[in-house]
């Protein structure tokens, strides 16, 4: 049976809350295979890891920095000197395989690597049956690319790496290792069932057009044949000042991009995240010319009330009792629903019951809709449900 553990702590020295985040997760433990940790980004990642440590010495770690908090069953756990929270999955019949590696040449050469080095650490020799993936909000596609090279479309969920401010201080961690750009992977052996939702609840407006000019993989030039800002600031009624820079990375969080998936029955959303002098705009996931871009809407009500609905969802395609929830939301829409925050924790926590749950905030997310492959994207929701059996 599995079972899992939360715990948390807002103390400002990063030893003792790592240390104090992993007592109040080991209570009644026996077979922890995985320790999944989130943390203020303020922290000194090295020590958090050395004080859970001090308590689940064998036990793997991988996680990464959160945007502004984390949400557990308790509520919002969020301290201007330091919060740490980490969710202890334990099964004695559930086994792990843990890799990870800063960025180191090709991103899908890496992803290769790292697949087969999980793999490895098994002891298995075998495909995993789901695995876990964090990375640097970068090159989230490429390894991901290169870890089905490896294993084909098994299925996946997690997200970037964030901070609380944006400005790269984001860090991920496995076991000993902590860094800034680059990938860490768990594949998981089990028996167990795990359904994710991967939604983004925006709705789509009649503002579409085609990409028809990008620069490297992130950057959109044209839609339309148009500057990608003015085409955008036509759709929206938006001020330039309001597109320009920083200031389109917040402008967008209730308007932004989609695009649809090959039968049209998914949108993954991509956030325009700074706007260029020349008109074209930054993009938080990898784009493609030739490619129909629609522009999404939604409220803060809708992106408070889409949280309840994709635990709800999630926790359905099991089917069964959930042992634990894993919940990726975007750091981005957390920002977009600003001290309204707590609504997200009640609409959470009457779903989950006093079923364990972990929400983290990151600057991208990953899972799989029916029947589509796995995605990267952008102010979306990655909702997990794991069952007891």
């Amino acid at each position: 049976m599995l079972k899992a553990k939360v715990g948390h702590s807002i103390l400002s020295d990063s030893y003792e809350a790592g240390r104090e985040t992993a007592l109040s997760a080991a209570k009644g433990l026996r077979n922890s295979k995985l320790g999944m940790l989130y943390t203020s980004d303020v922290y000194e990642q090295a020590k958090v890891i050395e004080g859970v440590k001090s308590v689940f010495s064998e036990t793997p770690i991988i996680g990464c920095t959160s945007c502004g908090g984390v949400i557990i069953p308790e509520g919002v756990i969020a301290n201007d000197d330091g919060f740490s929270a980490m969710m202890v999955l334990d099964d004695k019949d559930m086994i792990v395989g843990l890799a990870a590696s800063p960025k180191k040449g090709d991103a899908r050469k890496m992803g290769q690597r790292l697949a087969l080095e999980a793999i490895e650490n098994s002891g298995t020799n075998q495909i995993p049956n789901y695995f876990y993936m964090v990375a640097s909000p970068k090159e989230e596609e490429s390894y991901l690319k290169g870890i089905e090279d490896i294993i084909g479309r098994v299925p996946f969920f997690g997200g970037s790496a964030a901070d609380n401010t944006v400005s790269g201080n984001w860090k991920i961690f496995c076991n000993d290792q902590v860094f800034s750009d680059g990938c860490a992977v768990a594949f998981f052996y089990t028996d167990k069932l795990m359904g994710t939702e991967y939604t983004g609840t925006y709705h789509e407006t009649e503002n579409a057009g085609v990409i028809t000019k990008i620069e490297g993989k992130r950057t959109l030039v044209e839609i339309n044949g148009t500057p990608a800002l003015k085409q955008y600031g036509k759709w929206t009624g938006c001020k330039p000042k309001e597109l320009s820079k920083n200031n389109l990375l917040g402008t967008t969080i209730l308007k932004p991009l989609g695009v649809k998936s090959a039968i049209g029955d998914f949108t993954v959303i991509r956030h325009p995240m700074f706007g260029n002098d020349d008109g074209s705009m930054n993009i938080g996931n990898d784009l493609a010319t030739g490619v129909a871009v629609v522009q999404m809407e939604a409220t803060v009500d809708e992106l408070i009330s889409s949280t309840k609905k994709a635990t709800t969802a999630c926790k359905n395609k099991i089917d069964t009792d959930p042992a634990c929830y894993f919940l990726v939301h975007c750091g981005g829409r957390k920002v977009g629903i600003g001290d309204r925050i707590g609504e997200v924790h009640k609409a959470i926590k009457a779903v989950t019951k006093d079923v364990p749950f972990i929400t983290i905030f990151t600057f991208g997310e990953y899972g799989y809709q029916e029947h589509n492959g796995n995605i990267c994207g952008g102010l979306m929701l990655s909702f997990t449900a794991m069952s007891e059996k």
